[in-house]
């Protein structure tokens, strides 16, 4: 287990990339760590990244994204059209908006999908960030789903009652659309939470947790 604290290397302001496949990861998968940082880096740039969504999907999640990030100096989101379980059929398109990113932003930190997710959408976004950023800190954020695929993270945030209670609040009021779901609710996103703050010994309960392959300093 390792818990560090982001720091800046070199460039100012520190820069954020938030990748998701669809409207509620990046949320679900490292918002509370979006709140932490926007609040300890002050200045700081983000650039979230949304690859599939429907008309009704994508109100959402724009509006659920300016709502993380509402403390940062610079924000831009964006939410595509691709279609839901299909993204590697579009694999072409989707790399080429990779290398367009990467032109055009350079990040510090980058939050994207875990390799082992059996989610076919989340390793392709994956795969895709490793092969588009060769010299970043990349970490994968993990997403809790009927397919049972969470692994041993090694990277640990640790986040306050109060940040986590936002987390969830923000995704329980944005994404309306998700409520029928039998595992979208308080008690799945809070167990969580407080399973990986348990793992990290974190003095406040609660965590968000990463795999982390490789960082250099």
């Amino acid at each position: 287990m390792l818990e560090v604290g982001f720091q800046r290397r070199g460039r100012s302001p520190f820069r954020i990339l938030c990748l998701g496949a669809h409207c509620d990861d990046i949320e679900i998968g490292c918002g509370g760590t979006i709140l932490r940082l926007a609040r300890e880096l002050p200045g700081c740039e983000i650039r979230w990244v949304v690859f599939s969504s429907s008309p009704e999907r994508r109100g959402e999640a724009l509006a659920c994204a300016n709502r993380f990030l509402k403390g940062a100096r610079f924000k831009q989101a964006s939410v595509g059209t691709y279609r839901d379980s299909f993204l590697r059929y579009s694999g072409e398109q989707i790399k080429e908006e990779f290398e367009e990113i990467k032109a055009g932003f350079s990040p510090d930190v980058i939050f994207t999908h875990y390799r082992d997710d059996l989610h076919q959408d989340h390793r392709l976004l994956c795969e895709f960030t490793w092969n588009t950023f060769r010299n970043h800190l990349i970490l994968e954020y993990e997403i809790p789903k009927y397919d049972g695929d969470l692994g041993r993270p090694n990277f640990y945030v640790t986040l306050t009652e109060a940040q986590c209670r936002k987390k969830i609040k923000l995704i329980l009021d944005c994404f309306r659309s998700q409520r029928t779901k039998h595992w979208f609710d308080e008690a799945t996103f809070r167990s969580l939470l407080r399973l990986r703050g348990m793992e990290a010994n974190a003095p406040t309960r609660f965590a968000e947790a990463f795999y982390c392959r490789k960082m250099a300093f």
